[in-house]
């Protein structure tokens, strides 16, 4: 065999190469050591290559395609268990990472407060009980249970009349001080104050403060009724909505909505329709975000409990438990394992933003604060010996322009989330392709369908997404696709194939 013979191809293997020419220049042998090089370069090559950063045919061309340059996407792509990623693209670039932000504040909150953790919500009476009758105020205290729905203040309010009391002849106390005042405007993100995803987080939140107008065609009366739920002693709706012909193309456009009354004055809102409404529609809903959290909650107290035959004499009112105050009664929320499948599977902003607040009420005993929680998930993360210094938390739930991670520390999050005692709560809270949740019409029939579970996130500007995929050979992958860029809305097709390459197991 002659030295020629050992060929050593420098590409892929530059630091062998540079040491091997390093070698040479010593005179100690050309053909010895480029022997010695080749075998180094045979044993170490998997690791080398598995900081490859070049995209997958697929992926780079989907990016062509959609005009986003790969300088602008972050990819990582690493076996759950493997020390090195065998796809690592701008990993380590900051990126607003949108609702997979969702993932970090899912980790941190089921170490920290376990999956069995409930959020209680209390009422308390202030004054003297003769009989039916309250001579004082009832105070209600939350601790920003993000699941109290109307459902379940219903279910409490019932439980209240079984025990006997009807008239309450003083004010509805709001007890909201587990989280401190948020004066941010709900306008703030996008200039959409009535969305309901634009909701503030609040100690007291109830039924995410939203209304659902359902507009239900009548032929009779060629008319489109609305109705909504819950109903509301503070609002007042009204329509005058005639049906058309024609396909449901746009249905919301083509109606008129008004909304007039002062917010956080304790006015009824009047809420009036007009316009057209196609028949060919159904029924469609429309949520709505109107008023104040404290106007929100004392409208429909109030109309639940005068449908329960009760009276409150006086308004809705903050303040806080006052000493010698007699609790009533405590309902809890559901386990936060179920919480944040909830919020995972169908990316809901409001329950992110209450869970990320809970982490420093809870950890510090501190009325919560965004920037406390940011500490307290740093602080945990340094714990597990992971160091995210490009990490920015705003509110925990990705609707956000600052918040920002890379693809690096998200993938080593999900390869420390795979090997903690919450590993189950946390997969299992994710979208699975094909089958539920964002991820329910995506992929559908492709051979990744059911063996992946992807949080996905987008904003403007923004598109990404995150999880495990369990590929054909039966190895587990955390993935990682971040995009940053005008055209982002348009890499789904690049996304699909990064997901559809890993499963194939050409990410070896």
């Amino acid at each position: 065999m002659t030295c020629s013979s050992l060929a050593l191809t420098p590409r892929g293997f530059g630091r062998i190469h540079t040491y091997w020419h390093t070698l040479a220049s010593m005179h100690l042998g050309h053909c010895f050591f480029k022997a010695i090089a080749l075998a180094t370069a045979l044993v170490l090559a998997p690791a080398v290559a598995a900081r490859a950063d070049s995209l997958p045919a697929t992926v780079a061309a989907a990016l062509r395609a959609a005009d986003v340059p790969t300088e602008d996407a972050a990819v990582l792509v690493q076996q759950v268990d493997a020390r090195r990623p065998v796809l690592a693209h701008n990993a380590g670039k900051a990126m607003n990472p949108a609702s997979v932000m969702k993932l970090v504040t899912t980790l941190a909150a089921l170490e920290l407060l376990g999956p069995t953790f409930a959020w209680k919500t209390e009422l308390y009476a202030a004054g003297q009980r003769r009989g039916d009758v309250l001579e004082g105020d009832l105070v209600l205290r939350g601790s920003g249970d993000p699941k109290l729905t109307v459902e379940n203040l219903w279910l409490m309010l019932r439980a209240l009349r079984a025990r006997g009391l009807r008239d309450i002849r003083g004010d509805l106390v709001l007890d909201r001080s587990y989280f401190e005042p948020i004066t941010q405007d709900e306008a703030s993100f996008d200039n959409e104050p009535l969305k309901p995803y634009n909701v503030l987080p609040d100690a007291l939140l109830v039924n995410f403060k939203a209304y659902s107008f359902t507009f239900v065609p009548d032929p009779q009366r060629a008319a489109a009724r609305v109705t909504v739920e819950p109903r509301s002693s503070l609002l007042a709706v009204t329509s005058a909505i005639a049906l058309a012909d024609g396909p449901c193309n746009d249905w919301l456009a083509r109606l008129k909505a008004e909304f007039n009354g002062n917010a956080g004055t304790g006015a009824v809102v009047q809420a009036r329709f007009s316009g057209r409404y196609p028949a060919s529609c159904g029924e469609k809903s429309w949520n709505v975000a109107l008023q104040s959290h404290r106007d929100y909650l004392l409208g429909v107290f109030r109309q639940l409990w005068e449908e329960m035959g009760g009276k409150l004499r006086g308004s809705a009112r903050d303040g806080t438990v006052p000493p010698g105050a007699n609790l009533l009664l405590t309902i809890k929320s559901p386990a936060l394992a179920e919480v944040v499948r909830d919020m995972n599977k169908f990316s809901n902003n409001v329950i992110a933003r209450q869970i990320f607040l809970t982490l420093s009420a809870e950890i510090t005993k501190q009325p919560a604060r965004a920037e406390r929680s940011f500490r307290v998930v740093q602080d945990w993360l340094a714990r597990q010996g992971l160091d995210f210094p490009e990490l920015v938390l705003e509110n925990g739930s990705g609707l956000s322009r600052i918040e920002r991670i890379s693809a690096a520390s998200m993938g080593r999050l999900l390869r420390v989330a795979y090997a903690s005692p919450v590993m189950p709560e946390f997969v299992a809270s994710m979208p699975v392709v094909a089958l539920d949740g964002t991820m329910k019409r995506r992929m559908n029939h492709r051979p990744v369908a059911g063996r992946a579970h992807i949080k996905t996130g987008s904003l403007a500007d923004v598109s990404a997404l995150a999880g495990y995929v369990l590929d054909s050979a039966g190895r587990r992958f955390a993935v990682v696709f971040i995009v940053n860029h005008p055209n982002a809305g348009a890499t789904r097709s690049a996304q699909d194939a990064l997901l559809g390459w890993v499963y194939s197991g050409r990410a070896r």
